[in-house]
């Protein structure tokens, strides 16, 4: 598995949009500028964010966009499945029931459960609000992601 820059950039884009969350909207080309990003690309990836209901939009001067909710209820793993679909390693975990022929039987299946079971641990336990903190606390206010 590897993750797109669409799933890299939404996840720059919401972290972003938190550590900027002041209850006021900001521009894409303010998120553009800081996470030097193109703002063609943004406006691709806010439209997913936005129809899915992770981010509120207002338009006009003062207008832009910024989070529906409080940046603790956004997992890492919620963005990613958004933006990249199923984070499975492997095709026959990408559904709730296993479809391959072989899945009674496949002695490598264990290896692929388990580190879908890794992945999802890992994205499921992190909040924007997390990596917020984290930011500040290593960088400071002046942060790159």
């Amino acid at each position: 598995m590897k993750i797109s820059t669409k799933g890299r950039y939404a996840l720059r884009l919401m972290l972003d949009l938190a550590m900027h969350n002041t209850g006021e909207f900001t521009s894409i080309k303010s998120v553009s500028d800081r996470q030097e990003i193109s703002g063609k690309y943004l406006e691709q990836i806010i439209s997913i964010l936005s129809r899915s209901g992770y981010v509120r939009s207002v338009r006009g001067p003062q207008g832009g966009y910024k989070l529906a909710k409080d940046p603790s209820e956004y997992t890492v793993g919620m963005i990613l499945r958004l933006t990249e679909g199923s984070l499975a390693p492997v095709a026959c975990l990408e559904d709730e029931v296993n479809q391959c022929s072989r899945a009674g039987f496949c002695p490598t299946l264990v290896v692929w459960e388990r580190l879908n079971k890794a992945i999802n641990d890992v994205v499921d336990s992190i909040t924007l609000e997390d990596l917020a903190n984290m930011a500040r606390e290593n960088i400071g206010n002046d942060y790159c992601i």
